[in-house]
């Protein structure tokens, strides 16, 4: 029995290059490869306890831990394809054809996958990152090979090509600090005090305890149009992610304080007159 499973272990199936493939050396290099990806997991794992002791930053980690991976999983299966006969001289010198088979029908492959590396070296974005790409806002979960996952603000993941974060415009809300400074527009009536408006407004920016005061509110009046004056209330807060709860919060603590005073607002059905003159950019907000 047993020198027939040895005859069958050995048995050529395939030569490629003068090396022989045999169901044995295809079950050793499954095993290696296999044994590289548990010891990649393992490796990955290691490292990113290391840094973290290290202090270093949480993408930081990420990244490092994800190209030890890629790293030891190439490595076994370099390893694995040299157990099962196959000779790496001989994908080296077929590595000519490959390229051409790349550049016709995995060329976004490709450019994916080099993007990929692009941004676990030098992290433009990492693991973490509050980001905006295109009209989306969201937390970055994942950095593959191929694709980056975000997670939108309405829990819904998106998948973005590598390339489009190397070659497209993308908002980090992250770098260099999380703070960010909204921006809160008000109407008021033509009729009311200038100065006790600007005091409300600054008042109520500095009450939110979520607003960072010792970077200063700011109240600028940007538009002195009949029938409204157009005033803004720009604060800084410290989560980029919490930026419309916030800018909420403002907006029912001014109207309140308004009522309070006795500013009253614009003419209602003057309104859309009234901002239609504005940019489109203080229209929209």
């Amino acid at each position: 029995m047993f020198p027939k499973i040895r005859d069958f272990l050995h048995y050529p199936l395939i030569t490629i290059s003068g090396g022989d493939i045999t169901p044995g050396s295809v079950i050793v290099g499954v095993v290696v490869v296999f044994l590289s990806a548990i010891l990649a997991s393992i490796a990955s794992r290691w490292l990113r306890t290391l840094l973290g002791a290290r202090g270093l930053s949480h993408g930081a980690q990420f990244a490092a831990s994800k190209i030890l991976r890629y790293s030891v999983v190439l490595l076994g299966v370099l390893v694995g394809l040299s157990s099962m006969g196959i000779k790496l001289d001989a994908l080296i010198a077929a590595s000519t054809v490959l390229a051409v088979g790349i550049g016709f029908g995995l060329q976004n492959v490709v450019q994916n996958f080099i993007s990929g590396l692009v941004l676990l070296i030098e992290q433009p974005v990492s693991k973490g990152d509050f980001v905006k790409v295109g009209n989306a806002y969201g937390v970055i979960e994942d950095i593959g090979l191929r694709a980056t996952q975000i997670i939108t603000r309405d829990e819904v993941t998106i998948i973005v090509p590598n390339s489009e974060l190397i070659a497209s415009a993308v908002i980090n809300h992250s770098r260099p600090t999380t703070n960010l400074r909204i921006q809160v527009t008000v109407d008021v009536s033509a009729k009311c005090d200038t100065a006790l408006v600007r005091d409300t407004l600054l008042e109520v920016g500095a009450k939110h305890p979520e607003v960072i005061t010792t970077l200063g509110v700011e109240v600028r009046l940007d538009a002195c149009n009949e029938p409204a004056f157009l005033f803004v209330l720009l604060v800084w807060i410290p989560d980029p992610r919490e930026d419309l709860r916030i800018a909420s919060d403002l907006r029912f603590a001014i109207e309140a304080a308004f009522k309070e005073k006795g500013i009253e607002g614009p003419i209602p059905e003057r309104i859309n007159y009234h901002r239609a003159g504005l940019p489109r950019a203080l229209r929209e907000n």
